[in-house]
């Protein structure tokens, strides 16, 4: 690995230590590739996806937006998700990644869409 990936990689399981998503309240995790951006909703106590939503999905790949904007989408549709299976707050995990760009926008729209954290 090299040394950004690998810094990365030592920060998120920092982070890791510190959150843990329960039923209840699960964890927002977020996933940045260089093309696309990924989220899901995971109950740690049984290590299982609740909900999943990315860049991906249909809906939002069709608009022609830019990945930032695409971002805000995702964070608004995971959000649309779990008010669908009854939950309300979730704990936010960057993933190592800095709380700027896609990732900061990507919580901006789960807020918007109702998620407290």
């Amino acid at each position: 690995m090299n040394n950004k990936s690998s810094a990365r990689e030592k920060i998120k399981f920092r982070i890791r230590k510190k959150i843990n998503g329960v039923a209840v309240r699960p964890r927002l995790s977020v996933f940045r590739s260089n093309a696309d951006i990924y989220a899901q909703l995971i109950n740690d106590e049984n290590g299982s996806t609740i909900a999943s939503v990315s860049s991906l999905d249909k809906d939002i790949k069709a608009q022609k937006l830019n990945k930032t904007e695409k971002s805000k989408l995702v964070g608004n549709a995971i959000a649309r998700k779990a008010t669908e299976l009854g939950l309300t707050t979730v704990v936010f995990d960057r993933g190592g990644y800095i709380y700027h760009g896609r990732v900061k926008a990507v919580a901006e729209g789960a807020r918007e869409g109702g998620l407290q954290f």
